[in-house]
């Protein structure tokens, strides 16, 4: 394959939105604005050969902007060993903090970007169906409180489902401009019917830097400033929440550790508050050793992290498997993008909803970490908290 990439500017005078360029149909990776969005599919390749692949595109590059170039998007699912493979886009638009904007094209696709049109919202009906019931999740976490309890592992995420069906099809593209609004500063992803707005960033690489924001620890928002303030105190305060933290973060401290020349980190959690929930969370950054790794290469390292996963991994992902009653799918895994030099940056897959293929059925998921003294009811109501940002954004006019 051949490509060319350009400033935009040199192809067209006007700044274009990454999410209409995505529309419904395309790839999207965008937090703050700043991302990718794809059309077409040049190549789909599995984990094995997606990195040579890219690398074998023949890219004459005149946009002058650093990692500018085609790229492989695509989910990580939450048992990596399950069948997956990543999409190579036939056009890529990208745009970096600076401003800047460039776009690929690969082989002869054609750049014909026209601005979408406002379209008028459609009535819809709409009905919420459990997968995993009420009563299964609510034994499924106590018995793995119990497990805790007894020292056969740390910590276990427990999850479920719900489903939502409408009599019109879901408008992707109207939901991603929702998510926006809502979530701009989440990383909003789109790749093949899975999209979502995940507060968590899983690894970023960019020359030999290297980042992870783990999240870890969740309460609700009301927005009331001041009670709002209150629930960020005492989830600091929390030993339970604290203590799922510490989890997260020594793991993932400890898997790019090896990796690293130095690694640095956060000394106290501070509070991570999207528009319905707010996290414990704390920035890791560091410098990478040479040979360095690619980003996909260390996603896959910490893919599921215990945020998702649990602790010791073995024997979280055992009873998660044991105790759960479905199939997560690409939910809990990792979600995001690389380019031909190894840099990209991947997210924690939640805050999602998968579509079937004609778009009038939504699976949505949400989980939290269960230890020793979880209480059934109060990881509910957690999980209900979680459900609400998609679920307003589907279903909302």
């Amino acid at each position: 394959m051949r490509s060319t990439t350009k400033l935009l500017s040199t192809v067209t005078d006007q700044q274009i939105d990454l999410n209409d360029f995505a529309g419904g149909a395309g790839y999207l990776f965008v937090r703050d604005g700043v991302g990718v969005a794809g059309r077409g599919v040049a190549a789909r390749v599995g984990r094995e050969k997606v990195e040579s692949v890219l690398k074998e595109i023949d890219d004459s590059n005149s946009s002058g902007v650093d990692g500018a170039g085609p790229i492989a998007i695509g989910c990580i699912p939450f048992i990596s060993s399950n069948a997956h493979d990543f999409v190579i886009p036939k056009i890529v638009v990208g745009k970096t903090e600076s401003g800047q904007q460039w776009v690929t094209q690969i082989d002869d696709s054609r750049f014909d970007f026209v601005p979408p049109k406002k379209t008028k919202s459609v009535a819809a009906s709409f009905s919420v169906n459990h997968g995993v019931t009420i009563e299964h999740y609510l034994e499924a976490v106590r018995l793995t409180a119990k497990a805790v309890g007894e020292n056969r592992l740390t910590k276990a995420v427990i999850a479920r489902d719900i489903f939502v069906t409408t009599d019109k099809s879901f408008d992707i593209a109207a939901i991603m401009q929702r998510l926006r609004a809502s979530f701009g500063s989440s990383y909003r992803y789109l790749v093949d019917g899975f999209i979502g707005a995940s507060p968590e960033l899983l690894i970023a690489v960019s020359g030999n830097q290297v980042s992870s924001h783990p999240l870890a620890g969740t309460a609700p928002r009301t927005g009331n400033v001041v009670a709002d303030q209150k629930i960020a105190e005492t989830l600091i305060a929390s030993t339970k929440n604290q203590l799922e933290h510490r989890i997260v973060i020594d793991m993932v401290h400890d898997t790019l550790l090896p990796w690293c020349s130095y690694l640095d980190w956060q000394a106290e959690p501070s509070i991570v508050a999207v528009a319905n929930v707010q996290h414990l969370g704390t920035e890791i950054s560091g410098q990478l050793s040479e040979p360095r790794p690619s980003v996909l290469e260390l996603a896959y390292a910490l893919s599921p992290t215990p945020a998702l996963g649990g602790a010791p991994r073995d024997a979280a992902l055992a009873q998660i498997s044991l105790v759960e009653g479905m199939s997560r799918g690409r939910y809990g895994g990792a979600v995001g993008y690389f380019n031909r030099h190894g840099d990209g940056r991947f997210a924690v897959s939640i805050r999602c909803a998968e579509f079937d293929q004609g778009r009038t059925t939504a699976r949505l998921f949400a989980g939290g970490g269960i230890v020793a003294d979880s209480e059934p009811e109060s990881e509910l109501a957690e999980t209900q908290a979680k459900f609400q940002a998609m679920l307003a954004a589907l279903i909302r006019p």
